[in-house]
């Protein structure tokens, strides 16, 4: 197990974030890096004692690298935001990552470029090393377990994709315009990368139903599950929900004098297609309609040797 630890404002609703990811092995709620021993919550709160509300994060790198738990992370503040998340303002809610791992310096490092890359703001994480932690008092720990109605400033939706996010972007990546043109077929091109549709009925995956995962052609991500897919009479690949629902963007699109939400693969920024709300109301009622010619299909028995054994839980 590795260890990291995060600030990110009122560490009740970061604490039961973090806990609810995939990997995370256990949280413990504190105060770290001020200039005290063993502070109480009235004196990080009144006395100026520079903490910060953290919490210990516990994890198996094996099941969640550090750059995708970083990643996370990230979901669940405003990295633009000095002293301060939601309602909640003092030094005592900045945010940081403070590491007990030079090695994880590196990782850190490029995740926070690669963060920053998105701003023209300077982003107000504190990265440093871990110099002191005190666990705090035990009403603090788990508190929105113990009080449901509890106050949080990070919402509901968060928590949620932060318990369904399975795939990790960093194992991913999407090759040049050149490769590109070598690997796919006119049709998966000009789909992909040209906002095309394909037939409808006279696509590969129509009506394919065998048990497995259906990938981005481009990239190799995994997008959708065999066990989320149904017969919508669409002529075209419908799902009900992605495996992940950090793998897809979602995007206006006002195309053939239409009003319709385009479908995105994440790290490939592939067309995939559309997304409509009359899919079946007992999965959610979201019908995502998918291009054949922007998937690859993996049959369950070949997802663990081709490096998607991690999802064969998902397939029923």
């Amino acid at each position: 197990m590795s260890e990291i630890y995060f600030a990110g404002g009122c560490f009740w609703g970061l604490e039961k974030y973090l806990a609810s990811i995939h990997g995370v092995k256990s949280t413990q709620v504190g105060y770290a890096n001020g200039n005290r021993e063993s502070p109480t919550y009235e004196e990080v709160c009144h006395s100026n004692t520079g903490h910060a509300e953290t919490v210990k994060v516990t994890y198996d790198p094996a099941v969640l690298p550090l750059e995708f738990l970083l990643d996370l992370y990230y979901e669940a503040i405003d990295p633009l935001s000095h002293n301060r998340q939601g309602g909640d303002v003092g030094t005592q809610y900045r945010t940081g990552i403070y590491y007990v791992s030079s090695e994880d310096t590196p990782v850190i490092e490029a995740s926070i470029a690669r963060l920053q890359s998105r701003f023209s703001e300077s982003i107000a994480i504190e990265v440093l090393p871990l110099r002191n932690f005190s666990a705090a008092e035990e009403y603090h720990q788990e508190y929105l377990n113990k009080n449901p109605g509890g106050y949080c400033h990070i919402g509901k939706a968060r928590f949620e994709r932060a318990a369904n996010a399975i795939v990790n972007p960093a194992a991913y990546s999407a090759p040049d315009t050149a490769a590109l043109r070598q690997k796919l077929t006119p049709e998966q091109y000009a789909v992909t990368q040209r906002n095309a549709t394909e037939p409808p009925f006279e696509n590969k995956f129509c009506q394919t139903f065998t048990p497995g995962i259906y990938v981005d052609i481009t990239t190799g991500e995994p997008l959708f599950s065999s066990s989320n897919k149904f017969e919508s009479g669409c002529g075209w690949p419908s799902f009900s929900r992605p495996i992940d629902p950090r793998v897809i963007r979602e995007k206006e699109d006002f195309s053939h004098d239409m009003v319709r939400t385009e479908i995105r693969s994440r790290v490939g920024n592939a067309h995939l297609g559309h997304v409509f709300s009359d899919g079946p109301k007992e999965s959610g009622g979201l019908r995502y309609c998918i291009n054949s010619a922007s998937l690859r299909f993996i049959p369950k028995e070949d997802m663990e040797r081709e490096g998607y054994g991690f999802l064969l839980s998902l397939i029923d």
